[in-house]
């Protein structure tokens, strides 16, 4: 690994946009038509079954309003996509998996936490 890879590393940044299975979820919708086309339709269909059962968020409305909610919290993509994807319900288990968003630039304290995640709770709850 050559020193940027490790510097980007530990700074979370991908290089690349991370997308949240809910996402993903809704592009495997929105191009079915032309997936089916092409020879790669059981490829396709599976992907689509196994990330519309894992994704926490089924709508186009709630996966844009997740998305805004992270993004307020000015969490980098990787943060992002972890918590958009994992769902934790306390602010202890979100620090946890992603424990870079408790550092000092970023303000998150464990009452901004517990906000954000009620509010995509809340999403969550009335989709």
């Amino acid at each position: 690994m050559s020193e940027e890879e490790e510097q980007n590393a530990v700074e979370l940044k991908t290089g690349e946009e991370c997308l949240m299975n809910c996402e993903v979820a809704l592009i495997l919708d929105r191009n079915m038509i032309i997936f089916k086309q092409c020879l790669v339709i059981q490829v396709f269909e599976k992907s689509q079954q196994y990330i519309k059962r894992i994704s926490r968020y089924k709508n186009a409305d709630a996966v844009r309003q997740v998305r805004e909610i992270l993004s307020k919290y000015q969490l980098v993509e990787f943060e992002l996509w972890v918590l958009g994807n994992l769902c934790p319900e306390t602010a202890n288990e979100a620090k946890s998996i992603v424990p870079s968003i408790t550092t000092k630039e970023r303000g998150c304290t464990d009452e901004n936490i517990e906000k954000m995640l009620g509010d995509l709770s809340l999403i969550k709850k009335i989709e």
